[in-house]
């Protein structure tokens, strides 16, 4: 019988995950009609991750309004074409055992960007001539001059209208059959230029203190819940801006206590994206956050971050760093790695298997 902690089931709410072996939102830069519709290509992506034998499979950052997509071919959830096509993809990643969760996002100064293929020699702000949009964040600082233009700052206004697209956002996940949801406020998108007060200079309700920095995720937390309070929800947080006087790990767990208040149900832990930093990149690298969120706040989180073998993803869990562990690029290259690290680990994986690869199954 295995001892593998990895492969147990982990509850959150009502909802049950078969394991805690998760797979993270990965961009796909694939709604080539810039619509925000996903397309077969994300129903093939996302289906084929479920099918490997992960617990959990979340969408790429999922925009709640045009301008919040991170480039022109981002998905969205805006508007009902856009549920009727999630709702294939939800009904196809359940059917496979695993749990589908949608993250909403808003990347804010970081959108309206190139998409990283298909437009060589290009990077930075997309010009407005050619189906770009002008940015929006906290304060009118660009996220890399070079590249990006300068954002237009927010008023309390228009954070109201993001708030309100957020929840109408839920309000549509919970209709295309999404069990939960995850708030993007890492990587230097919207939430996170709030949150950090690199990005946020702001003298209002929503700038200056960690509470009214804070503001704008609990607002958003306290109205998902009202909306979809069926579905669990996380919060995706950079637990460091890696540049002194950014935003750290310290105010992550003081958020993420709060957050929790609030309804927020765990916490899904990287770090960076939002300013220009040397990163100490090495597998692993971003666990100790994790542990320290874990520890300091009190809550449930899980780590992210170049894991990509199957002892080390144990080792996380069954030492308490984590209580489950994000994978991306490595189901990439392995649709079915929760399947074959459950077997280098000596754990039962035929609950994982989809029925019709039953027969390549080797005792």
């Amino acid at each position: 019988m295995s001892s593998s902690k990895l492969f147990t089931p982990l509850t959150l709410g009502d909802l049950t995950f078969r394991n805690r072996l998760w797979i993270a939102a990965m961009c796909q830069y694939s709604a080539l009609r810039r619509d925000g519709v996903p397309t077969d290509w994300h129903l093939a992506h996302l289906g084929q991750l479920a099918a490997g034998g992960t617990g959990l499979v979340i969408t790429e950052a999922t925009a709640v309004n045009p301008d919040g997509r991170i480039s022109p071919e981002d998905v969205g959830i805006w508007n009902d074409e856009q549920v009727a096509a999630w709702s294939r993809i939800t009904a196809l990643v359940a059917s496979q055992g695993a749990v589908p969760g949608m993250q909403l996002s808003h990347a804010g100064r970081k959108a309206s960007t190139f998409a990283p293929w298909g437009f060589p020699g290009r990077r930075g702000t997309v010009p407005v001539s050619e189906g770009g949009w002008v940015t929006v964040a906290p304060s009118a600082i660009p996220y890399e001059p070079k590249h990006h233009s300068t954002p237009v700052a927010l008023s309390v206004d228009e954070i109201d209208a993001i708030v309100a697209d957020f929840r109408a956002g839920a309000e549509r996940a919970a209709r295309a059959g999404f069990r939960l949801l995850e708030l993007h406020g890492a990587h230097g998108y919207l939430i996170h230029q709030f949150l950090s007060p690199a990005s946020n200079h702001r003298t209002d309700e929503y700038g200056g203190s960690l509470a009214n920095r804070a503001r704008l995720l609990l607002r958003l937390i306290d109205e998902i819940k009202e909306v979809a309070p069926e579905l669990v929800l996380f919060v995706r947080f950079s637990a460091t801006d890696w540049v002194p006087g950014g935003w750290d790990e310290a105010d992550t767990a003081t958020v993420a206590r709060w957050a929790a208040d609030a309804g927020a149900d765990f916490f899904d832990i990287s770090t960076g994206g939002n300013l220009h930093a040397d990163i100490p990149v090495a597998p692993g690298y971003q666990v100790p956050f994790a542990q320290y969120v874990r520890q300091a706040a009190g809550v449930p989180v899980g780590a992210v971050g170049l894991i990509t073998d199957a002892e080390h993803a144990e080792h996380i869990v069954a030492s308490g760093q984590a209580d489950a562990v994000f994978i991306a690029r490595e189901a990439l290259r392995d649709p079915h790695t929760p399947i074959r690290w459950a077997r280098e680990l000596g754990a039962p994986d035929e609950e994982f298997w989809a029925p019709q690869y039953l027969r390549a199954r080797t005792a």
